[in-house]
């Protein structure tokens, strides 16, 4: 199995960027040069984004306004009319921030409004680590750039923006540019300081590496470095037996959303897909689906001979299976199989009255992939999203996939993915049964749970956006392919390993 991740990838939390700077000071960086590089940075990416005009620099009493002391010398070396404001004395800076004040040099002018016209706003005034409500001053200039609206550029993340979290502190005025360092915080990636940071733009200021081994973060944001590496791609000694079997169980009234969770799985890969049915429901799910087999299911046993057949190595229950004790019994008879299993939709609210057997019973891999109200019938909701649903895949023992905009994946051990690339048009019926069905193709494949659930949750968010408008479910498994291709090319940018790609189209 492939590392999973890059360095890239990772995401740090406030007081993991507060141990990777320590980090760099003990190792011979003082705090004074790292907000003299921070300042540079964003400098360097307000004149590259912007053309030269009236800048006004916002700065708070901690190092957040430090690096917009150097923001503003350096864009006033540059030939940029500047002017600065400061929250607070000058004699309460502290020791770095205050030497940087001082070779700003400029006039140091109280808060106030009249001068945002035609201006560029640096907002320095609190970083990621902001831990209570923005209030007094503050929030009164805050207020005024919320209605104001001129183009802002935060400095770490945007005021009033909690980086661990991306909850609003208060207030928070959105950023049309964000410059942070290092690394992303979960509070850029996380709504709602996703929709507020803009575009982020992640400056190195010096080495982490030494302190991103020490602190040995956990949290990614997802794409393809994370799980390319290990993706089933078809060989050419490959058959349809070998890229897996999966069993989508489908209900009697909702046909559907598990003929949707079908399609995906097959689109994504499965080299064969069975829907398991009601002999009721046969002659609907038998006309509409051609290269996905039909079995029928008149007792709870016929499901376990079903799952007798080893080449039967993933299933997926819930997507439009009826929140009954057949459906129970199908979750449940697929873990005790040992089998690679989707549990979505009816099947999480199954279980809502006894949460624990099901728990209880899962061994083996497991994704889970609840909406936000479904989460709330087996979990503690309380808290922030990446901590809730890190709580619920160690209570669980399975990968939690939490849908959203803000998707989020963790796993038993800790490890969490926050998923970004989601287009508004997926929030439409049966997105979620389509990316059931990515999700156990991926594992009929062999891919194990969290990065089928990492992938799967990106190639569904791709693969709507390569559609774009008009989006509805059925369009996602036939967008696919065109995902897959970008995917592809994104691995291979250079055809470095062409020989080895060119070889992996087998049977299907």
């Amino acid at each position: 199995m492939s590392r999973f991740g890059s360095d890239g990838s990772l995401v740090l939390t406030p007081v993991q960027m507060d141990a990777v700077d320590a980090a760099m000071v003990a190792a011979g960086r003082s705090e004074r040069a790292l907000m003299q590089s921070a300042g540079e940075a964003v400098a360097s990416a307000i004149r590259a984004r912007w053309p030269r005009r009236k800048v006004l620099v916002l700065c708070g009493p901690g190092n957040n306004g430090g690096d917009g002391f150097v923001a503003a010398r350096m864009l006033s070396e540059a030939g940029w009319p500047v002017r600065l404001m400061l929250l607070g004395s000058p004699e309460r800076l502290k020791a770095d921030a205050a030497h940087h004040a001082r070779r700003w040099g400029g006039e140091i002018l109280p808060f106030q409004v009249e001068w945002f016209e035609d201006a560029i706003v640096v907002d320095a005034l609190f970083g990621s680590g902001l831990s209570r409500p923005i209030a007094g001053a503050a929030r009164a200039m805050i207020e005024a750039l919320i209605k104001q609206r001129p183009p802002v550029c935060a400095i770490d993340v945007p005021s009033g923006v909690d980086g661990a979290t991306g909850a609003v502190l208060g207030v928070a005025a959105a950023a049309e540019l964000t410059v942070t360092f290092c690394r992303k915080k979960p509070g850029h990636l996380l709504l709602p300081g996703r929709s507020l940071s803009g575009v982020v733009h992640v400056a190195p200021i010096g080495d982490p590496t030494l302190a991103l081994r020490q602190i040995a973060p956990q949290t990614y944001e997802n794409g393809p470095s994370l799980w390319a590496d290990a993706y089933p791609w078809p060989l050419t000694e490959g058959n349809k037996y070998r890229r897996g079997h999966a069993v989508v169980v489908g209900g009697a009234t909702m046909t559907g959303a598990s003929r949707l969770a079908a399609r995906g799985a097959a689109r994504i890969g499965a080299g064969l897909v069975t829907m398991a049915v009601p002999l009721s429901a046969w002659t609907i799910y038998a006309a509409a689906l051609t290269s996905v087999m039909v079995s029928t299911i008149r007792e709870p046993h016929e499901f376990d001979a079903l799952l007798q057949d080893p080449r039967c190595n993933a299933v997926a229950v819930g997507p439009g299976a009826g929140i009954s004790e057949e459906t129970r019994h199908c979750v449940l008879a697929a873990l005790a199989a040992r089998r690679a299993v989707v549990i979505d939709a009816d099947a999480i609210t199954a279980f809502a009255d006894d949460p624990g057997t099901l728990f209880q019973a899962i061994n083996g891999p497991c994704v889970i992939t609840p909406h936000e109200g479904e989460f709330r019938r087996l979990f503690d909701p309380t808290g922030d999203r990446l901590a809730m649903v890190r709580r619920a895949a160690q209570q669980s023992g399975a990968v939690v996939l939490l849908k959203g905009a803000d998707t989020v994946i963790a796993e038993p051990g800790g490890r969490a993915v926050i998923n970004c690339n989601a287009p508004p048009s997926l929030a439409t019926a049966g997105s979620g049964d389509v990316l059931a069905g990515f999700v156990v193709g991926l594992l009929a494949q062999g891919l194990d749970p969290f990065r089928a659930a990492c992938a799967a949750v990106w190639l569904h968010g791709e693969a709507a956006a390569l559609f774009g408008d008009g989006l509805i479910a059925e369009d996602l498994p036939e967008q696919l392919p065109a995902a897959l291709r970008a995917l592809r090319q994104r691995r291979l940018p250079h055809g470095d390993d062409a020989g080895h790609a060119s070889g992996r189209h087998g049977d299907d």
